[in-house]
């Protein structure tokens, strides 16, 4: 099938989900506009990515939860291709604590990149698409401790779950300019972060229903898919990929 080119902005795609989410995009012959914070990995996502995108690739390095550097990605969207088709807020820090003596900065930092973040790109991007006859896609990245308690992580399931109803809410903002807006939560993936600890795969295998935790494309092709057309009728939904963990939720501790 002939599928006509989108322009995508995928925030925190410098590796992992991330990354993968550009490149099956890419792949398919969307253009993609990749960002992280740190400048090395944009670049490299980029050089990677060009080796088999079938559209055009922009990097733009930025923290997502400024403002200034977020008006700049949708800039570089409308500058570059006169439009904006499909937003992804997947850039998000994780700093574990316990709550009793959680440190505040952590705190803030956290509601500051995953909570602000993604509101700051969902307003930005929907300012585009709603001057689009076609309108457009806005996903963010939550996770299962957004459905599920997890030990020390209080403060980030907190901003997830704020995520997931930033995306409800949205539906009475957005369903009126064709714009559908939903989030995925995924639970244990190997990703070059978490293939640090030699511990990660033999746990969350040992515990998740399906037998293993998800790989970076089993995250990133359901994204593609919440975000193709044959999902636009999909809106204020949050899809969990976890290969089962949240239906019995066995600790990992």
């Amino acid at each position: 099938m002939n599928i006509p080119s989108k322009v995508a902005l995928i925030t925190g795609a410098g590796q992992g989900i991330g990354l993968e989410m550009a490149r099956l995009l890419s792949a398919k012959g969307h253009h993609v506009i990749v960002n992280d914070i740190e400048k090395s990995l944009t670049e490299d996502a980029v050089k990677a990515l060009l080796k088999t995108a079938k559209g055009k690739v922009l990097g733009i390095s930025g923290d997502s939860g400024n403002q200034k550097d977020v008006l700049a990605m949708t800039a570089l969207a409308a500058n570059e291709f006169g439009r904006l088709d499909i937003a992804i807020a997947n850039a998000g820090i994780t700093l574990f604590g316990d709550f009793w003596d959680y440190e505040h900065q952590d705190f803030m930092e956290v509601m500051r990149v995953n909570m602000g973040g993604t509101f700051l790109l969902a307003q930005s991007a929907a300012q585009l698409m709603k001057k689009q006859s076609t309108g457009g896609s806005l996903l963010f990245t939550s996770s299962v401790t957004a459905h599920q308690a997890h030990k020390h992580l209080a403060a980030y399931a907190m901003s997830k779950a704020g995520i997931e109803m930033l995306a409800k809410n949205l539906v009475i903002e957005l369903s009126a300019y064709g714009i559908n807006v939903n989030t995925i939560a995924p639970g244990a993936t190997l990703t070059n972060r978490t293939a640090m600890d030699n511990e990660y795969e033999k746990t969350w295998s040992a515990i998740t229903p399906m037998g293993r935790p998800a790989s970076v494309k089993d995250v990133a092709s359901a994204a593609v898919f919440m975000v193709s057309d044959e999902a636009k009728h999909i809106t204020g939904q949050h899809l969990i990929i976890d290969g089962g963990w949240t239906s019995i939720s066995p600790s990992p501790y």
